[in-house]
């Protein structure tokens, strides 16, 4: 069991959500209230997406990735900045020729996937760490051997830790391999993504499978979507990891009742307290995950 565990809160994400709860926040002063308010309830860092104000879609625009991260900087609440670096993998085949993007379809390079990470430096980014099927329609979420190579070596030179994103175990296997490389510094930081169409299922023989297959010495988080958030915060827990919650993957504080980011913080933190642990700052949490002072 981990009894000094590290809790990271995904504001917002990039689903399509708003629809579906209006305090999903949007605008970047919504975004860093989340985060700031996430922080003040005990999580040590935040996982960032930006949304357009205008469409509430998931954006890669920089300028409102800047907005977002200067005001919580500006806000004097210390937390672990994480900045999502998934945006810019997605193509929809089209309907008439699978070989031309449909609708829907953003791609971009490496370094482009990049470009708000180099501006912003954060301590930490996402990599999410191969290519699957996303959901119950023709999107397919592309990350390319060779494009998480040229990341990840970014990432080394800018001090940035990556996230590695794993979904299943040959996502591992293609972490491992990076690792390997020498492009990703020790200790290394994974998150479980759990309960997806389509990754590894959000129950406990598949956290002990995936985590089972992590290096030695890996930090790790974990977590599942909607009503099973809490439950595999738990696990994780025990498991020996770190807990991810926030609106990103659920929206519900409990049956019927819409969630803030701050809430399921504190939910998630009241589970640590129950269970004989307690809820790291983001100064013991930088030790722990051996992330590179700023400033």
């Amino acid at each position: 069991m981990n009894r000094d565990v590290i809790i990271t809160c995904a504001v917002t994400g990039a689903a399509d959500t708003v629809g579906k709860h209006p305090g999903v926040p949007v605008t970047p002063r919504q975004i860093a209230d989340a985060c700031i308010d996430a922080a003040k309830a005990g999580a040590a860092m935040t996982h960032i997406h930006v949304r357009n104000p205008k469409t509430t879609k998931g954006s890669r625009d920089p300028a409102l990735f800047r907005e977002v991260v200067e005001m919580v900087r500006a806000s004097g609440v210390d937390v672990i900045i994480n900045l999502t670096a998934g945006m810019g993998g997605d193509f929809v085949p089209g309907q008439d020729n699978a070989a031309i993007a449909g609708p829907g379809t953003d791609l971009a390079g490496p370094l482009e996937r990049l470009a708000h990470v180099e501006e912003l430096l954060p301590e930490v980014c996402s990599l999410d760490c191969g290519s699957m099927n996303f959901g119950m329609g023709n999107e397919v979420y592309i990350n390319t051997t060779a494009c998480l190579q040229t990341m990840a070596a970014r990432c080394k030179e800018l001090g940035v830790k990556p996230e590695l994103e794993v979904f299943d175990l040959g996502q591992i296997r293609c972490a491992r391999h990076l690792i390997d490389q020498g492009l990703i510094e020790s200790p290394p930081l994974f998150q479980v993504c759990l309960g997806f169409a389509w990754s590894a299922g959000a129950d406990t023989a598949s956290m002990l499978a995936l985590t089972n297959a992590l290096p030695a010495g890996a930090n790790w988080f974990s977590f599942g979507p909607g009503n099973l958030q809490m439950p595999m915060a738990a696990q994780a827990m025990i498991m020996g990891g770190n807990v991810r919650v926030g609106l990103e993957d659920n929206l519900y504080l409990k049956r019927g009742v819409l969630a803030s980011n701050g809430q399921l913080v504190e939910k998630a933190a009241h589970i640590i307290d129950q269970l004989g642990g307690r809820v790291l700052s983001p100064r013991e949490a930088r030790v722990k995950l051996g992330l590179k002072p700023r400033g």
